[in-house]
């Protein structure tokens, strides 16, 4: 049974985990979304949504894993690279969505998967389930790169402001 500091902590994480995902409720799809080219390979809109609430879950509890094994001070950088990646992550919508520079989030996209890779080996010094949830969301993470990737290829024809500009 968990004690109550532990579900305190448990419930900081997802906090943290889901105010990096309120970014993406804040900026999502919109007309200009739309009316650029996509992969035919891309899941439909909503998928989306019930994909990102799994693996921010399993970020959570990855991140309380580690904490709890090892506190703030025993886990001092692998937590700062969590929450590096969380922050990269929770950047991505606005510059995608909101900014339209598919550029930027690329970069970004590309931040987060080094960012995630270098949390999920230190995380492994600390807790392999930790480590392993994380692999799992790495799939994610990649997928979302490389459809950043091919957004980006498929819209090379159009000036970059263009795709940087408001609909």
């Amino acid at each position: 049974m968990m004690d109550i500091t532990s579900l305190l902590a448990l419930a900081g994480f997802f906090a943290l985990c889901f105010a990096a995902a309120s970014t993406g409720a804040k900026y999502g799809p919109d007309e200009w979304y739309r009316s650029i080219a996509k992969p035919a390979w891309i899941p439909p809109n909503w998928a989306f949504a019930p994909a990102w609430m799994v693996f921010y879950s399993l970020l959570a509890v990855a991140g309380w894993l580690v904490w709890r094994e090892a506190g703030i001070a025993g886990a001092a950088v692998p937590l700062t690279l969590y929450v590096l990646h969380i922050f990269f992550n929770g950047i991505w919508s606005p510059l995608f969505f909101g900014w339209h520079r598919v550029d930027l989030a690329l970069i970004d996209a590309g931040a987060m998967w080094l960012s995630l890779v270098a949390t999920i080996i230190a995380f492994a010094q600390v807790s392999t389930t930790a480590a392993w949830l994380l692999v799992i969301y790495l799939g994610w993470v990649t997928f979302a790169f490389l459809l950043n990737l091919a957004v980006l290829r498929l819209n090379r024809d159009r000036p970059l402001d263009s795709l940087a500009s408001k609909s």
